[in-house]
């Protein structure tokens, strides 16, 4: 159970190699957390996240195989994960970041990330949404993104893509409404990891332990959106209603 001061015993993460997802893990501490389940394609990745916890300290810290994009099998790998033991905290934090250029010379390459991002995240949450429902304690949050929230030239794949699981993160929020559970939607704006190094560094960029830590504050204050950092939601919320000339004319 998540105590009163918002600290979980167990968490899974999907998409266990995630920085954010890790960094979340270590504003949470290893005081309280006594089961981990980092989920992911098996790989140097997962077993690095596992090794860096485990030598932080944290105990319980297991890798899981999962395939996002295999929807087929997620209904039996949330349910094992469950029946394993309840599960306090369940961070959605999959996705990839692809190259808008690729999509438009390759849409088979935009449907593979939608199949991560959307698609499979979707699958994953809705079946995390029905074993917390049944379980009565719980949260899942759901990391968007602001990209989703307005297209841009530059990337309206991929923002189109979180546009859609930012949608199903606040529809759960009135699913698990009254359940005992809940959920939580998470809309970073750039964030310095390994996924956006090649990029050039936007206004209001945060590292993944900033991102972390609004996750955890969040399910602390038992938040059901909030933005990383804060100051991202005036701005986006300027941003939505700019005229679509002026909004061209930024350049973004």
């Amino acid at each position: 159970m998540i105590d009163a001061h918002g600290r979980p015993q167990s968490v899974l993460v999907l998409g266990g190699g995630s920085e954010i997802g890790l960094a979340a893990l270590r504003v949470f501490g290893p005081t309280t957390l006594r089961r981990i389940v980092l989920a992911g394609r098996p790989g140097a990745s997962l077993d690095s996240a596992v090794q860096s916890l485990t030598s932080q300290g944290f105990s319980g810290v297991v890798a899981a195989d999962l395939d996002v994009a295999d929807v087929p099998t997620h209904e039996a790998f949330v349910d094992a994960a469950f029946d394993a033991g309840d599960i306090d905290v369940v961070l959605l934090v999959a996705g990839v970041l692809g190259d808008q250029a690729e999509f438009e010379a390759d849409p088979d390459a935009a449907v593979a990330a939608a199949q991560v991002n959307y698609v499979g995240s979707m699958s994953l949450a809705l079946h995390v949404a029905r074993r917390l429902t049944q379980q009565a304690h719980g949260v899942i949050v759901v990391v968007s993104s602001v990209a989703g929230e307005r297209a841009r030239r530059s990337n309206f794949v991929y923002g189109s893509t979180k546009a859609a699981i930012d949608s199903v993160g606040l529809g759960l929020v009135e699913v698990l409404r009254g359940t005992g559970a809940r959920a939580l939607v998470v809309r970073p704006g750039f964030v310095r990891t390994r996924m956006t190094s090649h990029l050039p560094e936007a206004p209001l960029a945060v590292d993944p332990d900033e991102v972390g830590r609004a996750i955890v504050d969040g399910i602390a204050g038992g938040k059901e959106l909030v933005y990383a950092p804060p100051l991202m939601r005036p701005v986006m919320s300027v941003l939505r209603h700019l005229p679509r000339p002026v909004f061209r004319r930024l350049g973004i």
